[in-house]
């Protein structure tokens, strides 16, 4: 995907256009991605994009275009032609006029770092921008406090919320026509029991039906009430959802969905969304587990039954070992948990759920003190920065 790059000149430049085109082929040599020389109204309809001000002497210019733009003004700045000056002139009168800007000057190694984070902090905003989050069955009687504040949703990032009754799911599992595909192939050559199988993926035919019938691109199901209704469970086909690029949590937790929605959209990655379930403060490790994960997110998996209830099909997986980042966001947005961790080893403990990882942290006072519910949302790579500056976009 390239990104948008708007040009700022004054007419009285001397410096060569090949010198100005050289800088812009170092920034994309290094941030591996393309830079686009872009018209002021095609720049100013993308999400995000860069005011390349090449010269001294372009502040006027930066005046007549820029005086209405409404998203923060990234400067992308090199070394010559006064272009520095001239950018912090005009940063300097985007603070006194209350508007958000920065400045990208310096190293180009990590210039580039930085339009990554900013750029991928603002599709994510773009991305989870009118998305409908699906909540099918009420939240599982133990989230006592994981209620969510849906006017900030709406308001933040335009997520809405849309509640579905878990007899919808019901009867749509009843009547749904079976939906096969490389992933429901891949879980069935894994070779479990066939009629456990059928009864979990006939759960996915449903979800995804429902998906298409009310437009979401994200659910969480009181997955809890499938257990005695069809005696099966949810892990499977939530799995399937999640690899599909349909944010999809367990226990009608709205504020983990959400959260996962988050951290997936910044990340592009599949995300893990588990309970914290063991704190060892003197070796700086937790583990953490669930019985379900995005079935694109482990190197290896196998198919066992249901932690707590011993019953239907769910997901005992290698999460690749490495760096990784632990999140939540709390049920208003105005709070969030964002940490880089190292996934050190998978567990296979008969006392945990399915999936288990071991994963050590710097400081995880945090879970003791002052915790953001129960689920924490965990995704291979380092995306804390990403996290920050997408909350400072809310």
């Amino acid at each position: 995907m390239a990104i948008s790059v708007y040009e700022i000149r004054s007419g009285l430049s001397q410096m060569p256009r090949a010198h100005s085109a050289s800088f812009l082929s170092a920034v994309e040599a290094a941030l591996s991605e393309k830079l686009e020389l872009t018209e002021l109204d095609a720049f100013q309809s993308e999400p995000f994009g860069l005011i390349y001000v090449s010269s001294g002497g372009s502040e006027g210019l930066f005046l007549q275009q820029f005086s209405s733009y409404d998203k923060p003004c990234f400067l992308l700045t090199s070394g010559d032609s006064n272009s520095l000056a001239a950018s912090m002139e005009i940063l300097a009168y985007l603070r006194q006029n209350g508007r958000k800007g920065e400045i990208l000057h310096g190293d180009v190694a990590a210039i580039a770092r930085r339009i990554r984070v900013l750029s991928r902090a603002a599709h994510a905003r773009q991305r989870l921008s009118g998305l409908r989050l699906g909540v099918i069955g009420k939240p599982s009687d133990w989230l006592i406090a994981s209620e969510i504040d849906r006017a900030a949703c709406e308001a933040k990032l335009g997520v809405e919320i849309v509640d579905l009754p878990m007899d919808e799911l019901l009867e749509t599992y009843k009547t749904a026509p079976s939906v096969e595909n490389e992933w429901t192939h891949r879980l069935r050559a894994l070779g479990y029991d066939a009629g456990e199988m059928d009864k979990a993926l006939a759960i996915y035919s449903a979800l995804k039906a429902m998906v298409a019938n009310h437009n979401l691109g994200a659910i969480t199901v009181r997955c809890f009430d499938l257990l005695g209704s069809v005696c099966t469970t949810g892990c499977l086909a939530l799995a399937i959802l999640n690899a599909e690029g349909i944010h999809a949590g367990c226990e009608g937790d709205v504020p983990s969905a959400l959260s996962m929605a988050i951290l997936g959209e910044l990340s592009q990655q599949p995300v893990f969304m588990c309970n914290p379930s063991r704190i060892d403060t003197r070796a700086g490790n937790m583990v953490l587990a669930h019985c379900t994960l995005p079935v694109n997110m482990p190197r290896e998996m196998q198919l066992t039954t249901h932690f707590e209830s011993g019953i239907g099909v769910a997901i005992a997986g290698n999460i690749p070992e490495g760096t990784c980042t632990v999140f939540k966001a709390g049920a208003d947005l105005s709070r969030y948990y964002a940490k880089a961790g190292m996934i050190e080893k998978n567990l296979r403990e008969t006392s945990l759920c399915r999936t288990q990882i071991q994963v050590t942290l710097d400081d995880m006072s945090y879970f003791l003190t002052d915790p953001i519910q129960n689920h924490h949302l965990v995704c291979n790579g380092d995306y804390t920065d990403e996290i920050r500056e997408f909350f400072t976009l809310l």
